[in-house]
């Protein structure tokens, strides 16, 4: 090109020729600029027509009402059991309900802690039923809660007794869900699916008292023979116990 000689400039007509190209330049800055809220607007107008109808609708409406209908059962069964639990306890002043406010992930086979201590009456000992039977005795106590040692706890020890055979046994907790039963005598002549209360003899809690059902027997443990014991009680899903409170003893 000459020196002193300007670029040659495109010519309007083939600016204008070249329109489309344009208008796609023009389209993606927008894209680019609007972070794809163009594109999402599209979409939405292009695909209204298969948008859900009101079949949809109606199987949305449908759930709803099942799951309200659903929340309302549970907070009716939740009202019978707490009327129940209130019933038992002016039934018997000597028996207080309360609810279970505390459980440790890592203890959760050994302890609980209850919403009610020394000022409901509660002291050191006490035993604590849960539905279905005895779930452990009381380890320590404040003035407003209650530390509850479960029957799955280790240092959990209770006497107990099978009734069909009249064998007399030591209950332990093993930190799980299931406690061990080690029985006294070298043949016990129990098996799966026998009752166990806790002792006649018991002084630590009532006797009599139902505690759970064998699941399985060792008999070559030594010196005397084994069994795991189901609880009847659920500890690992229970909410609310009664402690059995012991009658004070009147002041000389």
């Amino acid at each position: 090109m000459p020196f002193g000689r300007l670029p040659r400039v495109p010519s309007l007509q083939r600016v204008i020729q070249a329109w489309p190209w344009w208008l796609l330049l023009l389209a993606l800055v927008g894209v680019r600029f609007s972070k794809g809220a163009f594109l999402t607007d599209a979409y939405a107008l292009v695909s209204r027509p298969f948008w859900p109808g009101t079949a949809q609708r109606e199987w949305l409406q449908s759930a709803q009402q099942l799951d309200q209908r659903s929340r309302l059962a549970q907070l009716e069964q939740d009202n019978r059991r707490l009327r129940t639990l209130l019933g038992l306890q002016r039934a018997n002043p000597q028996e207080v309900t309360a609810a279970v406010i505390s459980r440790e992930p890592e203890g959760w086979w050994k302890q609980l802690v209850l919403g009610a201590g020394e000022l409901q009456g509660i002291r050191r000992g006490d035993a604590v039923v849960g539905p279905g039977g005895l779930v452990g005795r009381v380890a320590s106590v404040t003035p407003t809660t209650a530390r509850v040692a479960l029957l799955t706890d280790s240092s959990s020890r209770i006497g107990v007794w099978v009734g069909r055979t009249q064998s007399m046994g030591l209950l332990t907790g093993v930190n799980g869900s299931r406690p061990e039963l080690r029985f006294l005598v070298k043949d016990p002549q129990v098996r799966p699916g026998d009752v166990v209360v806790t002792s006649p003899a018991s002084t630590l809690v009532p006797p009599g008292m139902s505690v759970g059902v064998i699941q399985s027997v060792d008999e070559k443990a030594v010196p005397a023979p084994t069994a795991v014991v189901q609880l009847s009680a659920p500890v690992e899903a229970i909410d609310w116990v009664q402690v059995l409170v012991q009658p004070r003893q009147a002041a000389p």
